[in-house]
C-alpha cells in the first residue's frame, strides 16, 4: 500500500475529521530505499477519541501489516503541546516533509532547540546502550549481528543528521551525506555505516566478511559521536 492509497482510506473512514496527513522521514528526505525503507506518516484530526480510533483501525492495521510504522496521531492542540516531547521528530519534519492531504500543521509549529538537544543526548546514549545489549544476544551469529546493525542504522543516521545541526545551521537531507558532514566536526570513521547501508540495500553480502569486526568499528564510531555530543552540550551549558 502506498501513502496516497492510505490517505484515501483514512479520509473515507473519517471524511470530516481529517485535517492533515504529512509524509516525513526518508521518503520525504530523498533517501528512501524501495523494499527496505518504510513510510512515516503524521495524521492530524479535529478530534481524537475512541470513535475515531475505531474508524481508523482497519486502515491503520492494513498499513502496519504492510510493514510501515504506525502513523503518529494528534489533534492540533496535542501537536502544539507535544513539541517538547517530540522535539527531534518535529525538527526533522520542519526540514523535510510532504503534505499529502489538507493543511501543513508543521509550518507554524515552534520547537525549542534546547528540547531537541536534550532529546538527542538521551536518544544517542539509549541507543548506544541498546546496541551493546543486543550484541550480547547475537554474539557468535554473523547473520544476527548483521541484522541488528541494519535495524539500527536508520535511527543512528537520523540522530547524526540532527547532531550535525549543533555544529552548522544546515544539514543535507540525505542521511549518509549528513553523516559524512558530521565526520568533519567529530573525528569518527563513517565507513562502517556505509558498509552496513550496502548490506541493508543488498549491494554487499556477508560471505567472507568479518561481521564481528564491522560491529566493533560501528559501535566505536557510535560511542565517539555520543561522547562528543555529550561534551559539546555540557560545555555549552
Amino acid at each position: 500500500m502506498d501513502p496516497q492509497q492510505f490517505v484515501t482510506q483514512v479520509c473515507r473512514a473519517l471524511p470530516d475529521r481529517i485535517r492533515s496527513v504529512v509524509l516525513f522521514g526518508s521518503a520525504a528526505a530523498g533517501d528512501f530505499i524501495a523494499g527496505v525503507s518504510r513510510y512515516d506518516l503524521l495524521i492530524v484530526l479535529d478530534q481524537l477519541g475512541i470513535d475515531e480510533l475505531d474508524a481508523l483501525a482497519p486502515a491503520i492495521r492494513d498499513w502496519h501489516n504492510a510493514g510501515n510504522p504506525l502513523p503518529l496521531l494528534f489533534t492540533p492542540a496535542q501537536l502544539a503541546s507535544s513539541a517538547d516531547a517530540f522535539a527531534i521528530e518535529f525538527t526533522e519534519m520542519q526540514h523535510d516533509r510532504r503534505v499529502l492531504y489538507g493543511q501543513d500543521p508543521i509550518a507554524g509549529l515552534s520547537v525549542n532547540p534546547a528540547h531537541a538537544r536534550m532529546q538527542i543526548e538521551r536518544e544517542l546514549k539509549g541507543k548506544s546502550l541498546a546496541l551493546r545489549d543486543q550484541y550480547v544476544q547475537a554474539a557468535g551469529d554473523q547473520a544476527a549481528i548483521a541484522r541488528l546493525l541494519c535495524d539500527s542504522l536508520s535511527s543512528f543516521l537520523s540522530l547524526f543528521r540532527i547532531a550535525l545541526r549543533l555544529y552548522q545551521p544546515h544539514a543535507p537531507s540525505r542521511k549518509l551525506e549528513a553523516m559524512q558532514a558530521l565526520a568533519q566536526h567529530i573525528p569518527f570513521d563513517p565507513q562502517p555505516f556505509v558498509t552496513v547501508e550496502e548490506i541493508k540495500e543488498r549491494r554487499r553480502g556477508l560471505l567472507r566478511m568479518d561481521v564481528r569486526a564491522l560491529y566493533c568499528a560501528y559501535w566505536q564510531s557510535v560511542e565517539i559521536v555520543t561522547s562528543a555530543i555529550d561534551r559539546l552540550l555540557h560545555t555549552s551549558e
